[in-house]
């Protein structure tokens, strides 16, 4: 463990079924393992971080575009994952966002894929650089 890192992350959904499929897709082709299930949750693990989806107990919307979490970052391997992850996600409950900009709507820089799912969470798939290191 390294301190200051990311221990994990609880996002909650007013449809645990249908965020549940779609995040499990995308959390999974990342290389994510299911971790824990319990009636109104479930989790996936990649080494020492996992990712909670859980039932929100209270009604509303979310939006990214309000004070709170704009989007989760993910390294998700080379350009070619990227773009894979990218045509296959609108199957799997994703929308694809800045197709007009994609894959560099981050910049001419950077290689990303930014997706959002039907309650408006916001993903950015970050490509590795051709030297492997993240950009």
């Amino acid at each position: 463990m390294t301190r200051g890192g990311l221990h994990h992350v609880e996002l909650r959904t007013g449809d645990l079924g249908a965020a549940g499929d779609a995040w499990g897709w995308l959390l999974g082709t990342l290389g994510y393992e299911p971790f824990q299930r319990w009636p109104s949750g479930r989790s996936w693990r990649l080494g020492p971080v996992y990712v909670v989806l859980e039932s929100a107990p209270l009604d509303g919307v979310h939006d990214r575009r309000r004070p709170g979490l704009s989007h989760l970052a993910f390294h998700a391997g080379t350009s070619d994952d990227v773009e894979h992850i990218w045509s296959a996600a609108p199957e799997h409950g994703w929308r694809c966002l800045y197709e007009d900009r994609h894959p560099y709507a981050g910049g001419p820089d950077h290689h990303a894929a930014f997706l959002e799912d039907a309650e408006r969470f916001k993903v950015e798939l970050v490509a590795d650089q051709p030297d492997g290191e993240a950009r």
